[in-house]
């Protein structure tokens, strides 16, 4: 069976102030996709698809596609702004794609069988897709997971970050997971920056992209984001969020959502503060697996 890694790599970077993920952060001058890519080959993975912006790719694939040629198959797709379904047209002022749900889209043409999905700038640990991976390999249509991570180990100490909050039966299956866009850990707790604000514990399961998937998932995605642009298309901010469109897939019975958990931590790149953690946690890995 073809297990296929897409990798979700066309964000800007604003807030990092580059392309975090190309930035060599590893004790040898690694990218923190390089970890991700080799846990995934050494759980079984056999294919990666990066999803980057067009104009990445001459540059993507001499620094980072060129790494795993030979190891295992890599192919590209593209996030843009266009096109769109049913004929539409992003609004004017739109820069940006429209969120990680369109970008997992954005693979569709290129993936075959059953996929896992992960951001480029983060790191995940190997437990995390050997979990997957087992799930995988024995799923059908309808049936995904989510590893999920505790929602204190993943916020930065630097500013606010956007998490999708988890909430699962007592059979271990997501309920729904509501996305907060502005979650910040501040001397007086975990704190969700809306107006009112709201008070997080911190041991919440979360959702940072780690996701398993048949390939039934596109035509759901497909009639979401059709539904999505209708109501806000016009929106210049507004995103298709991957872990929203799944949500709504639970709440209509069109999917179980599996909440697997990694024993490895989880750290990434969002603000340029956050380098040195990074560069430091890679550099102690590296000391214990050595």
């Amino acid at each position: 069976m073809e297990l296929t890694l897409v990798v979700l790599a066309a964000g800007m970077g604003s807030r990092y102030g580059g392309l975090k993920q190309l930035d060599p952060v590893g004790p040898s001058g690694e990218i923190i996709l390089d970890y991700s890519v080799n846990d995934a080959l050494k759980a079984g993975f056999t294919k990666v698809i990066f999803v980057i912006r067009r104009g990445m790719l001459e540059l993507f694939r001499e620094t980072v596609g060129s790494r795993y040629e030979g190891l295992m198959g890599v192919e590209y797709s593209f996030q843009e702004l266009e096109p769109l379904p049913g004929g539409r047209v992003s609004p004017p002022g739109r820069e940006k794609p429209w969120g990680t749900g369109h970008a997992v889209l954005a693979a569709r043409s290129v993936v075959r069988g059953p996929f896992a999905v992960i951001n480029a700038d983060d790191y995940y640990g190997p437990s995390g897709f050997r979990e997957l991976a087992a799930f995988l390999k024995s799923a059908t249509s309808g049936q995904y997971a989510m590893v999920g991570y505790r929602l204190d180990r993943t916020l930065s100490d630097h500013g606010a970050v956007s998490r999708g909050i988890c909430r699962a039966d007592s059979d271990g299956y997501l309920v729904d997971i509501t996305e907060r866009t502005a979650i910040a850990r501040t001397a007086g707790g975990i704190i969700v920056e809306e107006n009112p604000p709201v008070r997080l514990e911190g041991s919440e399961p979360t959702s940072m992209n780690f996701w398993g998937f048949m390939p039934d998932l596109f035509d759901h995605l497909e009639r979401l984001f059709d539904e999505f642009l209708e109501e806000r298309g016009s929106d210049t901010k507004a995103e298709f969020y991957l872990p929203a469109a799944v949500s709504e897939m639970i709440g209509t019975g069109e999917a179980t959502v599996r909440l697997l958990s990694s024993s490895d931590p989880w750290f990434g790149l969002t603000y340029p503060e956050d380098r040195p953690m990074v560069v430091e946690a890679l550099a102690a890995i590296a000391d214990i697996e050595g």
